[in-house]
């Protein structure tokens, strides 16, 4: 079976725990994953090694939902994460690998995610598009300087 990579960089102003933090919160991972036109629901979700999560998008135009969860494999706080991936849907079979890494640096947090064993059929430039996305809300996120 044909699989895709998909490697994204990106530099947050923010400091490398409340990044990692971003990816195992269930509530922030459901303001900022969900890529445009999208809503999230998190339905399960256990941060530690050997846990699981689960997750679903809604189209918010026309209501169809697609879920997929995984396995985390490895989490160290402000460093690293890595879990599986598996759609739920049977069109989209196989399981993904990826993995987060967290690096300070002086402006903040520089972010890399590679993405293994993306199903074929996943055109490789909608998973940037929606990765892009993504980032673009998570940095609305976590760059917010609120008072208080």
């Amino acid at each position: 079976m044909q699989t895709n990579t998909i490697k994204l960089h990106r530099v947050f102003k923010a400091n490398p725990e409340k990044v990692y933090e971003a990816f195992l919160d269930p509530a922030a991972m459901c303001k900022w994953l969900p890529p445009n036109g999208f809503t999230g629901t998190v339905h399960e979700m256990d941060a530690r090694v050997g846990g699981m999560y689960k997750m679903s998008f809604t189209n918010f135009g026309n209501g169809q939902s697609h879920s997929f969860g995984g396995e985390y494999l490895e989490l160290v706080p402000g460093d690293r994460i890595v879990h599986t991936d598996r759609f739920d849907d049977p069109n989209l079979p196989g399981e993904m690998k990826t993995a987060i890494t967290f690096k300070k640096v002086m402006m903040g947090t520089e972010v890399n995610i590679v993405q293994e064993g993306v199903p074929a059929v996943i055109p490789p430039e909608a998973c940037y598009l929606g990765w892009q996305e993504s980032l673009a809300l998570l940095a609305l996120l976590i760059e917010a300087d609120i008072p208080g």
